[in-house]
C-alpha cells in the first residue's frame, strides 16, 4: 500500500532532537500504514546514519544520504524519493502534536491545491535564552493576527519546520534553490504562488519548537536575510526588497536612527551591536524581558540592513531605496515580513 502522505526530515548532527521527533511521530492518530517518514541525512558525523539504520517503528522510515549541502538540497532529494502524494515538511528539532499529520492532510481534502501551514509553539518549562523567546514571541503575534483575520496567511509563513503541500506541485515549480542557504522557503514559497498556490494557516496542525542556537547563530540570521531578500528582488522578481524599505518607515525611530548612523559603518555598526548584545545578556541574567526584546529587535534591524547594503553594493543603495519608498504608509505590512524578519 503507498503512503498518501511522506513526512520529509533533513538533519545534520542532532541525533537527540531527530529521535524526539521519530518517537513523537509514532504516536500520531494518523494510520501509520497511510504516511512514511523520509529522513535525509546531510552529512552528519554524530553517529546519526548509524542509529537510524537499527531504529524500528510502527511507520515506514526511509533513509536518504548526501553530503553536507545544506536543508534545501536535502529537502530536494527527499521529496524526489518520497512515494505519498502530499509532502509535510517537518524540521528536526520539533515535536508535532498527536493529530498533526491528520490536520494537514484535512486541510487539503477540504480545498485543493492548498500549502498548509502550521504553528510552531514554544514547549512549557523550557528553558531557553532571550533571543530564542523573542523569536517565539513574534511568531505567537502573527499567529494571533492570522487567526483574528487582520491578514491572510502568505508565502512569508511558509516555513519548512511544519508545512505541507502537493508533491507534484513542489515538482512543477522546481523544488527549492540550492544556491539560498536562507530564506530557500520563502523563495518557492512565491513561485508556487505565482503558480496559483493558496496558502492556508491551520492553527490545529501544530509543532511544538525545540529551537536552539548561539547568539552568535542568532545573529547571522537577520543578515543572511537581507541579502536573500535582495537577491529574491534582484534575480527572481519578487516584492521582498520594496516591501523591506516601505516597512522601514514604520519600525521604531531609534531603530531607523541607528541604522542610518551604522548601516554601512563597520566599526559604528559592530559598536552597536556589542552595546546592544550587552544589555541583552544583562537582561536575560537578571530575567528582564523587555530590555532584552527592545535590544534584540535593534540588532535585528541593523544587522537586516547591513546585509541589503552588502547585496545592494553600499549604504547610498539603500537609502535610495528607502526614499523612494511611500513614507506615508507608516503602518507595517504584516502580509510580507511576519515571522521571517520578526516585528521589531
Amino acid at each position: 500500500m503507498e503512503p498518501f502522505v511522506s513526512v520529509v526530515v533533513p538533519t545534520f548532527n542532532r541525533r537527540a532532537s531527530l529521535r524526539r521527533l521519530l518517537e513523537a511521530l509514532a504516536a500520531q492518530t494518523y494510520p501509520a500504514a497511510h504516511f512514511e517518514v523520509v529522513v535525509v541525512d546531510d552529512g552528519s558525523t554524530d553517529g546519526t546514519v548509524e542509529w537510524l539504520q537499527g531504529l524500528a517503528l510502527p511507520y515506514g522510515l526511509r533513509l536518504l544520504r548526501q553530503p553536507h549541502q545544506g536543508p534545501a538540497q536535502a529537502r530536494n532529494l527527499g521529496v524526489m524519493h518520497a512515494r505519498g502524494a502530499l509532502v509535510l515538511f517537518l524540521d528536526d528539532d520539533v515535536v508535532p502534536v498527536p493529530d498533526l499529520i491528520a490536520a494537514h492532510g484535512a486541510g487539503h481534502e477540504a480545498e485543493q491545491d492548498m500549502v498548509v501551514v502550521g504553528p510552531m509553539s514554544p514547549p512549557r518549562d523550557w528553558p531557553r535564552p532571550a533571543w530564542i523567546r523573542w523569536e517565539e514571541e513574534k511568531l505567537q503575534v502573527q499567529y494571533r493576527a492570522l487567526l483574528a483575520g487582520k491578514y491572510p496567511c502568505t508565502p512569508r509563513q511558509f516555513y519548512t519546520a511544519n508545512a505541507s503541500l502537493s508533491r507534484a506541485r513542489f515538482l512543477e515549480a522546481g523544488g527549492f534553490d540550492p544556491a539560498f542557504q536562507r530564506a530557500e522557503d520563502v523563495e518557492l514559497a512565491y513561485r508556487l504562488r505565482d503558480r496559483g498556490a493558496r496558502f492556508a494557516f491551520n492553527p490545529r496542525a501544530e509543532v511544538l519548537h525545540y529551537a536552539a542556537r548561539s547568539f552568535e547563530s542568532w545573529c547571522r540570521t537577520p543578515y543572511q536575510y537581507g541579502r536573500y531578500d535582495v537577491a529574491m528582488h534582484r534575480d527572481k522578481g519578487q516584492p521582498t526588497l520594496s516591501d523591506a524599505a516601505l516597512e522601514f518607515h514604520g519600525r521604531h525611530p531609534l531603530n531607523r536612527v541607528l541604522a542610518r548612523l551604522c548601516v554601512g559603518r563597520p566599526l559604528l555598526l559592530r559598536g552597536a551591536v556589542l552595546a546592544l548584545s550587552g544589555v541583552v545578556r544583562a537582561s536575560d541574567c537578571l530575567g528582564s524581558r523587555s530590555p532584552a526584546g527592545l535590544a534584540l529587535s535593534g540588532i535585528f534591524h541593523l544587522l537586516y540592513w547591513q546585509g541589503v547594503s552588502d547585496e545592494l553594493g553600499g549604504p547610498e543603495a539603500v537609502w535610495r531605496w528607502i526614499a523612494g519608498s511611500a513614507p506615508g504608509a507608516v503602518e507595517v505590512n504584516q502580509n510580507s515580513t511576519a515571522g521571517k524578519r520578526p516585528q521589531h
